[in-house]
């Protein structure tokens, strides 16, 4: 069995949350946890998603301090703040020096927020250790509420439980036939692999009193568990030809299922969460026109993509006004998740110690 890389939990209450809420969403998601296990099911992440802060109130950096007590109480280390529209400037202080909370943007139809959202990429590339504030930040355009991958993450409604696998395995194994037929046998793959995990999870969403969000297919990579490894199995190298056709053909898959799906439900390509497409960024193989035209036959936008220290807020907002031009136009979730990395210019090695990075070069 694929690993679960999230259960992520809705919290329906608004913003301010107390410390009974944060409580009494982690019992739930242990025991959300615990029954996956019970089934044989490795449970990497929990997660709460809420609803966006600023929909709710004006956070100040104390309500963040104040938050991130109340998790580190309740043994979470992942909670998402939801999209901005206006006060994009403030996010920095509430991310900076609270490792758990998340939080993003939201561009489509609200283009003035680009330079704020660059200036905040580059206050977390230059005020966080290594820069790895922007791991926890993202630019959004036309991305729905209630899915399970952060920081992307924001809920509306009522309570939830949605769920995401690591799934590039999946895709690979099945891209080994090659790319002709590829749709197929991923979307039989997929449904084989999801849909005891569907059932698992809505039965304890019943259990715990709420609502089964459904699953985001999305095949999340890690590392050497690497969705970049399909498009080697299916065309030879990442980046050659027929990567947009790979591309296209395991979207269409992921989103031909009959399963209840929710969030991007796409293709994630992550640059520097997978070694095969930190391998391609690092050769040439791909660049970012490349990253945005497979966007258009999948998703999900810009993703932990390795970009210089002295990158100006100019070329930054531009960037994610063509990640927003994108989305719009084609009416699908797209983010930007980018990495200025601090003190370097185009050329130089990355040096992360995080485990959840493959380091490469960063260069525009």
């Amino acid at each position: 069995m694929v690993p679960i890389r999230t259960l992520t939990l809705g919290v329906a209450e608004p913003h301010p949350l107390t410390g009974d809420v944060i409580a009494r969403s982690a019992e739930a998601l242990r025991r959300a946890e615990a029954a996956c296990r019970a089934d044989g099911h490795e449970v990497q992440t929990l997660r709460l998603s809420t609803r966006p802060v600023f929909g709710d109130m004006t956070p100040t950096a104390a309500y963040a301090r104040e938050l991130q007590a109340m998790l580190d109480d309740a043994g979470l280390v992942y909670l998402s703040l939801g999209p901005a529209t206006d006060g994009v400037e403030l996010i920095p202080d509430l991310l900076i020096g609270n490792d758990a909370l998340n939080c993003t943007v939201r561009l489509d139809g609200n283009t003035a927020a680009a330079r704020p959202a660059a200036e905040a990429m580059l206050r977390l590339a230059n005020e966080t250790e290594e820069g790895f504030g922007n791991f926890r930040f993202a630019a959004l355009a036309c991305v729905p509420p209630n899915g399970p991958f952060f920081p992307a993450a924001y809920h509306d409604g009522p309570a939830d439980l949605t769920v995401g696998l690591q799934a590039a395995s999946i895709a690979v194994k099945a891209a080994e036939g090659g790319l002709d037929g590829l749709t197929e046998r991923v979307a039989e793959a997929f449904t084989a692999e999801a849909t005891p995990v569907v059932r698992l999870v809505e039965r304890i969403a019943g259990e715990l009193g709420v609502r089964f969000g459904g699953i985001d297919l999305s095949p999340a990579p890690n590392g050497p568990d690497s969705i970049g490894a399909a498009f080697e199995a299916a065309v030879g190298a990442f980046g050659a030809p027929g990567t947009l056709a790979t591309a296209a053909a395991l979207t269409a898959a992921i989103r031909g299922t009959s399963l209840p799906t929710c969030g991007y439900n796409g293709l994630m390509l992550p640059v520097m969460e997978d070694v095969v497409l930190a391998r391609a960024w690092e050769e040439g193989r791909i660049g970012l026109h490349d990253l945005l035209a497979y966007s258009s036959v999948c998703g999900t936008g810009l993703d932990t993509v390795p970009l210089p220290g002295d990158s100006s807020p100019d070329d930054l907002a531009r960037l994610l006004l063509d990640v927003t031009a994108l989305a719009v136009k084609l009416q699908k979730p797209l983010s930007a998740r980018l990495f200025p990395v601090p003190g370097t210019r185009s050329g130089d090695r990355t040096s992360f110690t995080s485990e959840y990075l493959t380091n490469t070069i960063v260069r525009w």
